[in-house]
């Protein structure tokens, strides 16, 4: 499936490309710093004919998880982003396969996280899936300080997709995005 990439200019845009942009500027309600193209759950968004004045809108967006409880906030917030912008039909299709994986997201993102004090993941979900030897686990750097003198204190944080850590030398607790 192939993606938009923002940073064309306004006047050869697609139709389509205009309606990504707008997708693109929703925020994650968990992670109020990432969009969900930052997130890369943000998989595709198409102009369709359903017989209006003006096309409807299909976005198709990917968990991070199949339980996760952000997805009717995000779909409620596509749907104003684009009546603000005219779009007053918007079809949101939640695909669950492929899987999501901490890969899809993009460097940008990761440095916003990083940014907001969680510790983006670290290393590429792919390997988990390949059997073979025992993965170890990295030290997680800690995003006040940047020391690798971390520790878990729990393997779920405030959500799921994420896990409670705390620095060892300036003693902040932080969330590290897990690598799925």
């Amino acid at each position: 499936m192939e993606m938009y990439v923002a940073g064309f200019d306004a006047k050869t845009k697609s139709a389509e490309q205009k309606a990504w942009d707008i997708a693109a500027t929703v925020c994650d309600p968990e992670i109020p710093v990432l969009t969900i193209a930052d997130l890369g759950i943000l998989r595709d968004v198409k102009m369709v004919d359903d017989g209006g004045i003006v096309p409807a809108v299909q976005v198709t967006i990917t968990p991070t998880y199949s339980g996760c409880p952000a997805m009717d906030a995000i779909r409620d917030d596509l749907k104003t982003a684009f009546a603000k912008e005219g779009y007053p039909s918007v079809h949101v299709d939640l695909v669950l396969a492929p899987a999501w994986t901490t890969d899809w997201m993009t460097d940008a993102g990761k440095a916003k996280l990083r940014e907001y004090g969680i510790a983006p993941p670290s290393g590429r979900a792919a390997a988990a899936r390949h059997a073979g030897p025992i993965r170890l686990q990295m030290a997680v750097k800690c995003p006040q300080c940047s020391s690798l003198n971390t520790k878990e204190l729990t393997r779920f944080g405030s959500t799921s997709c994420k896990a409670l850590y705390v620095c060892q030398d300036c003693k902040e607790p932080f969330d590290y995005f897990k690598v799925l």
